[in-house]
């Protein structure tokens, strides 16, 4: 099963006595401050759930699946999440 926004926003509304409105409202800021901070290639710690990075992606050759060319894989970067240790208890 598959928990998306708006099942989420209920729980949270549910859980804290808010509207759906006010959780989604809190939920879209909470988002929008985690990418704008990941964008910037800062840490994002959020104590009891995990700490989201930036790393990043060196150059790398590879193969075209469908050709067997070998081509170069551009520099990335990526955004990795490692959940704490109070998360990976409730597994």
């Amino acid at each position: 099963m598959t928990m998306n926004t708006k099942d989420l926003a209920k729980d949270v509304a549910a859980k804290r006595g808010v509207t759906e409105k006010q959780a989604l409202e809190v939920m879209a800021g909470l988002l929008e401050g985690i990418a704008e901070a990941a964008a910037k290639g800062e840490e994002i710690s959020l104590p009891g759930f995990g700490k989201f990075k930036v790393k990043d992606t060196p150059e790398r050759s590879g193969r075209n699946p469908s050709t067997g060319e070998a081509i170069t894989i551009a520099a990335s970067k990526k955004i990795t999440f490692t959940p704490a240790k109070a998360l990976k208890d409730r597994l």
